[in-house]
């Protein structure tokens, strides 16, 4: 149970959730309330509610459109400003409350922009009219909570709403991010990496200079030695430079190289890296092979129809590819910072009081 100063009453609004990975949380969120706070629970019909809870008050809803757009209306109606509101269902309230509004939100598909075309029908409209209500009504929203780095992130570029990662779960412990205990981290700034390729956009160097400048940002500069023509690729080779100085990062443009010239390099580097987005064949990567070099590529058909890359990642993704590099490089990612279902409240509720004595 939690021991924080509560609010007058908490309402937790979980009008669209009845199943999988929401409907756990929220069991989990209930188990952990406080006897002593007031709760109006506004529930799917469908989601299957333990009885022997006095002190939570369930109020169900229809699962459709009309019933769900009056629960807003009636969340208007009777949320007052010292009361503390929790969204479970990924939406902020279609109307602004009076109470401080927190909203956990956890369906990626709302705040990034992927193709829904592989959706049927029905569902592709779902999202899309959930999308339009998440962007015109996020000012509605006092707090946002998600559960990954990449989820902040995303949302990040949609508000300036204040947003915290708080990874709640059930049971928290025995989480670790690896299990592998035995290796020592290298220095971070001693590896050599080469990418042998021409300045053609699809061969990706500019998310691969993104990812040396995400690694930067963590004080990792490994060496990246690049083989690109200025004459041929004069823009990309100034954008180059620029992020280069921007961010200090250690890059090396050795210039168009003789084939001979290259396959001395695959002897003095520690690993070819090759995010290149589509290839007939990659030649690089058979000759990187039979010079024994450890390689680190796309994670695409073309790759794996010519070797079993050391590591993989997303070509499109410059956090995959930092990944990636500091995977095989050993440098540790931080665990997420679990909590259970008590601190996640004791967090929405203390700020629900911070707030609650700025508006007075």
């Amino acid at each position: 149970m939690i021991s924080a100063i509560m609010p007058e009453r908490l309402f937790i609004h979980a009008t669209n959730v009845h199943q999988g990975g929401g409907a756990t949380l929220l069991l989990s969120l209930a188990s952990a309330l406080d006897k002593d706070v007031e709760v109006i629970l506004c529930l799917d019909e469908r989601m299957v509610f333990p009885d022997g809870s006095p002190h939570i008050q369930v109020k169900k809803i229809k699962p459709s459109v009309f019933q769900r757009l009056r629960a807003e209306w009636w969340l208007k109606k009777n949320v007052t400003q010292n009361d503390c509101v929790i969204c479970l269902g990924n939406l902020p309230p279609l109307f602004r409350l009076l109470g401080d509004v927190t909203v956990f939100l956890q369906n990626r598909y709302l705040v990034e922009a992927v193709k829904l075309d592989h959706f049927p029908l029905k569902t592709k409209l779902r999202i899309m009219m959930e999308r339009l209500w998440l962007r015109t009504r996020i000012s509605n929203v006092d707090e946002f909570a998600v559960q990954t780095p990449s989820m902040k992130r995303l949302l990040q570029s949609m508000t300036a709403t204040p947003i915290h990662m708080l990874p709640f779960v059930t049971q928290q412990e025995g989480y670790t991010r690896s299990i592998k205990t035995t290796a020592e981290t290298p220095e971070r700034n001693t590896a050599v990496f080469l990418y042998v390729a021409s300045g053609e956009p699809h061969k990706n160097h500019r998310k691969l200079i993104e990812a040396w400048c995400l690694l930067a940002e963590q004080g990792i500069y490994p060496l990246l030695k690049l083989t690109l023509n200025q004459s041929t690729s004069p823009d990309l080779c100034r954008w180059i430079d620029e992020m280069t100085k921007r961010h200090s990062l250690n890059i090396e443009n050795l210039g168009t190289l003789s084939h001979d010239r290259v396959l001395e390099h695959y002897r003095c580097v520690d690993a070819l890296i090759y995010p290149s987005t589509f290839e007939s064949f990659g030649l690089p990567l058979i000759e990187a092979r039979q010079a024994n070099l450890t390689i680190l590529a796309s994670e695409l058909d073309y790759v794996r129809d010519v070797i079993d890359p050391e590591q993989s990642f997303d070509p499109e993704s410059a956090i995959s590819i930092a990944k990636a590099v500091k995977r095989f490089m050993t440098v540790q990612e931080t665990p997420l910072p679990l909590q259970n279902a008590s601190a996640f409240l004791k967090h929405v509720f203390e700020r629900s009081r911070q707030s609650a004595h700025s508006h007075r």
